[in-house]
This record gives structure tokens, C-alpha cells and sequence, in this order.
């Protein structure tokens, strides 16, 4: 289980390509949060997912791309920002991985744990941010649409 977990921090963050803009924390969290992505990895892992605002992740994994799609949701503050990386904490693992986010193209960045260039995910953009629904407050309270009947006059 832990090591489905890291892959799917690791898969729904970012990494290293030779031609890449490495991204800082602050750069990395606008291109990557409130996101669909969908990702491949360097040992045939793959899926797709969403990083929210509050640092929880949330999609789908297939492990080696072999075997059943899970959807995986990881609870807020799983993400978080130690100096200048981004970092994983993560139940039943005694470390937290920290890593490297390069934005490869418009659309798409790799992410990699640092320290183990060789471990990376590619990942891509799919459509736009879903957009977000709030619930109305007390203050705001949902009135029925009114709909009004106009008579039709004719030209005649």
C-alpha cells in the first residue's frame, strides 16, 4: 500500500527533462493545483488526478499498468511546501519524499523524486479546471426561479 501511495504523490506532482522550466514552489502550485492531469510513469504506472488548493490529492492509479484502475484520495496537508520543495507526508512511510517539479510544455510538467531522477511521472493537462460549486449560504438562501407569462402580440 505505501508504495501505491508515493506513486501516486509522486504521480500527481512533477520532475526533470533536460529541455524543462524548473518550477519553483510558487510557480509549481499555479500550474499544477485545481488541475486535471492525466500521468504516466517510468515503471508503466498510470492515471489521472487533481492536487485541490488545500494540498489533498485525489484520482485514479493503475500500478504497472497492469491490473484493476483504484481512485486514491489522499487528505488535506498531504502535499506541503518545506523551504524551497515540495514534499509528501504520507501514513506508513518513515521519510518524506520531496520533488522536483519541470513544467515541459504548456500543458505539461514532469515530476520526479528528488534524488532519484530515474523515478519520474509525465503529466498532462486534460480540459479545463472544473469550475468550483459552493453551496448558497444562510445569508444566501436559493429562491425558486420565477417564471412569468407575456402575452404575444402578432403583427397582424
Amino acid at each position: 500500500m505505501s508504495v501505491r501511495v508515493v506513486t501516486v504523490a509522486m504521480a500527481l506532482l512533477a520532475s526533470s527533462p533536460a529541455l524543462a522550466e524548473i518550477l519553483n514552489v510558487d510557480a509549481a502550485r499555479r500550474f499544477v493545483v485545481g488541475k486535471t492531469f492525466a500521468y504516466s510513469c517510468f515503471d508503466g504506472t498510470r492515471g489521472a488526478g487533481r492536487i485541490q488548493g488545500d494540498l489533498s490529492v485525489a484520482g485514479t492509479i493503475q500500478i504497472r499498468g497492469d491490473g484493476p484502475v483504484r481512485f486514491v484520495q489522499l487528505p488535506p496537508g498531504t502535499l506541503k511546501v518545506k523551504g524551497d520543495s515540495v514534499c509528501a507526508s504520507l501514513r506508513g512511510i518513515p521519510f518524506e519524499p520531496c520533488f522536483n517539479v519541470d513544467r515541459t510544455d504548456e500543458r505539461s510538467f514532469r515530476g520526479s523524486v528528488m534524488g532519484f531522477g530515474f523515478a519520474y511521472c509525465d503529466f498532462t493537462r486534460r480540459g479545463p479546471a472544473a469550475p468550483s460549486v459552493r453551496a448558497p449560504t444562510p445569508q444566501q438562501k436559493s429562491q425558486p426561479l420565477a417564471i412569468h407569462a407575456t402575452t404575444a402580440t402578432t403583427g397582424d
